[in-house]
């Protein structure tokens, strides 16, 4: 009976969806929305327990067998993203619920939200081609809404930016499942593994670039990050910190995805460490070079991106699990820190550094709230990002790519300065004016909520939630990376996933 629960991770939030939006009071919206997010939690993580060795568990919908029917797979990989990425949303469910949302725009918040977490779970579930292009869809059609709530005129400019630029890559992803349908006589992932061993290796390469560019898109690799960092700021802080900490790592699952059982690679892969460096180093002067710490922040999920390819890269089992384990540590740190930056926002009005100062006495929750994230994201052992970034430079240096190795070692130095950046700037320095905070605004691009009475406190639960997430990873290191390393190795042998999808 546990292959039931395969479907449930998407049919749950759907059906939340559908009744949120059937009935018409705030409070019962909010009871359903949570409950639903609950229990996608408690689902991901029976799923997880049961597949920890190793298992693959194969529902094919219908009762049609692979290839023909839509079939949804779960391994280690896609248990260990649900189950992380099932507590990130409940935490920024609670935290959003908190900021005190207008009923009429409250009750579009809920559902869509509740959409976009169906989305984000098909992505990782499906075992097609076609059906991963559907999750994408709802993702981002779901997304569309969310960042388009609450903004002004320039906001509304900013999200279009993301919106025209998502299309375009989901035209490019529709017609990259054409040709590959033309190429095979299928979409099927496990099949396709087989077929494209049939293909020449020119449409083969061809292929395998033309699945990078587009998923890249999605995941904010270079060149193609550049839409990121103006539209992500601009939205409502819960909204932009779910997208920080899911919706590219969607798209750096999809790669990891399809790179390794489509193209799988004895040798590391010289196009994916240039992408991977240059991704690490742009991204991260990006954020050197930023006044305001949502951009910073918004710099860095392009930098931090970079290491996750990093470790793809090298196509070892270190190297995979050490790009699993980053994007487990990275979807709590990410998304932390916006709800921090939202903090700071809902008691200053502003996210602009040089605006802030002292908040180190005026906020010292908020102060340590930041700070536990803001280490782990530069690798400050004993938290959950030295391990992470331990990992992947392993693998580099065991795969003898020293230059890659320096580059991110360089990247993670850079980072902490721009760590301590915000640090000195809002937390320790003096404030612009001595005796005063400096005047509430509405951020740019953005029209502000109002709390509810008990909104700050319940805001400062819900990040201090992720942040015990994140001191959780950093504990429990050894074993996450053991999970980490059975999915990759997993990955890493192709054969596993294909005879469980495609067995009688």
């Amino acid at each position: 009976m546990i292959e039931l629960l395969v479907p449930a991770t998407i049919v749950i939030p759907v059906l939340g969806a559908a009744l949120a939006l059937l009935v018409r009071r705030a409070v019962v919206q909010r009871a359903i929305a949570v409950v639903t997010v609950v229990a996608l939690v408690a689902v991901s993580v029976a799923v997880l327990v049961r597949v920890r060795d190793g298992e693959i568990l194969v529902v094919n919908v219908g009762g049609w067998s692979a290839p023909f029917g839509i079939t949804l797979v779960i391994d280690t990989f896609a248990a260990m993203l649900l189950t992380i990425s099932g507590i990130v949303l409940l935490a920024v469910l609670l935290y959003a619920l908190s900021q005190g949302l207008p009923p009429e725009r409250e009750s579009v918040f809920t559902t869509t939200y509740l959409m976009l977490a169906a989305g984000v779970n098909l992505a990782y579930v499906t075992g097609d081609l076609f059906n991963l292009f559907v999750a994408v869809e709802i993702t981002l059609a779901a997304s569309y809404v969310l960042i388009s709530l609450w903004t002004d005129a320039r906001g509304v400019r900013n999200a279009m930016t993301y919106i025209v630029i998502n299309l375009v890559a989901s035209t490019l992803l529709i017609v990259m499942v054409a040709i590959v349908y033309a190429a095979t006589g299928t979409v099927n992932l496990a099949e396709l593994s087989v077929r494209l061993g049939d293909v020449s290796p020119e449409l083969a390469d061809s292929l395998r670039l033309l699945f990078l560019l587009v998923f890249g898109i999605k995941a904010g690799l270079f060149p193609l990050f550049f839409w990121l960092p103006d539209a992500y700021p601009t939205a409502l802080t819960p909204v932009t910190a779910i997208f920080a900490g899911l919706l590219t790592k969607v798209g750096v699952y999809a790669i990891i995805r399809t790179q390794t059982l489509l193209f799988p690679s004895d040798a590391p892969s010289n196009v994916l460490l240039v992408v991977a460096g240059l991704t690490m180093l742009v991204g991260v002067l990006g954020a050197l070079a930023q006044n305001d710490i949502k951009r910073i922040l918004s710099f860095h999920i392009v930098s931090q991106v970079g290491y996750m390819i990093m470790g793809l890269a090298m196509f070892t089992v270190t190297g995979i699990a050490g790009a699993i384990f980053y994007m487990v540590h990275h979807i709590p740190v990410k998304t932390a820190l916006f709800l921090v930056g939202g903090l700071l926002e809902n008691r200053t009005g502003t996210s602009a550094i040089d605006r802030l100062g002292g908040m180190r006495r005026k906020a010292p929750i908020v102060a340590a709230l930041f700070a536990v994230p803001a280490l782990s994201i530069a690798g400050i052992p004993p938290f959950s990002g030295f391990v992470a970034k331990l990992g992947v430079v392993r693998a580099g240096i065991d795969a003898d790519q020293y230059l890659i190795v320096g580059v991110s070692l360089v990247v993670s130095l850079l980072t902490l300065m721009s760590m301590l950046k915000i640090w000195t700037g809002v937390f320790w320095s003096e404030p612009v004016a001595a005796d005063a905070t400096p005047p509430k605004e509405t951020p740019v691009g953005q029209t502000a909520p109002t709390p509810a009475p008990s909104g700050p406190q319940l805001m400062t639960a819900s990040t201090m939630t992720v942040v015990l997430v994140v001191l959780a990873i950093g504990i429990a290191a050894g074993p996450i990376w053991e999970l980490a390393t059975t999915a990759a190795a997993g990955l890493a042998d192709p054969a596993t996933y294909v005879s469980a999808v495609l067995a009688p």
